[in-house]
């Protein structure tokens, strides 16, 4: 129902992450949903006092005011484009939706179906990398471990003119 969901948009900045997020943001948010970026670092957590239990469990919820703030890159390892705050900013105002983010440490595929379960969420929203069919052979395909073993619907989004 509209007004009291959780959606979750996995995003690295990536121009298919990017579209992704606008596609979750016209098509499925409303007024009072909240949306959920999820970004997912292969990195380890930065150094910091909470970097061990921030390993296992990702980041706090960090709201949208602090998106901009100038530590949160050294704090989080997290560097949104001008862009992604552009459209998260419009969206906040516009269609009234409360938006946090969450950053997960390691492998992607497990840490997205993690925050599903973490999260509540409703569904989860992930662009497409593109893949060619050799290379999803050997380096697997994140989407394709998310939609079959999370525990809420799953939609991938390509970009326009995308060809496997």
């Amino acid at each position: 129902m509209p007004g009291d969901r959780n959606i979750g948009v996995a995003v690295d900045f990536s121009v298919s992450s990017k579209f992704a997020l606008k596609w979750a943001l016209d098509n499925l948010a409303d007024k009072g949903d909240r949306v959920v970026v999820i970004h997912v670092n292969q990195n380890k957590a930065p150094e910091s006092g909470q970097s061990q239990l921030w390993e296992q469990s990702g980041s706090p919820l960090i709201p949208l005011s602090e998106f901009r703030v100038s530590n949160l890159s050294k704090l989080y390892d997290l560097n949104p484009d001008a862009e992604t705050l552009d459209l998260l900013d419009t969206a906040s105002r516009q269609k009234e939706v409360e938006v946090i983010a969450k950053v997960y440490w390691g492998d992607a595929r497990e840490k997205l179906c993690d925050a599903v379960e973490e999260l509540k969420l409703d569904s989860l929203v992930m662009g497409s990398r593109g893949l060619g069919q050799l290379k999803r052979v050997f380096l697997g395909s994140v989407s394709n471990y998310v939609i079959s073993t999370a525990n809420c619907p799953v939609t991938v989004v390509k970009e326009p003119g995308f060809k496997p």
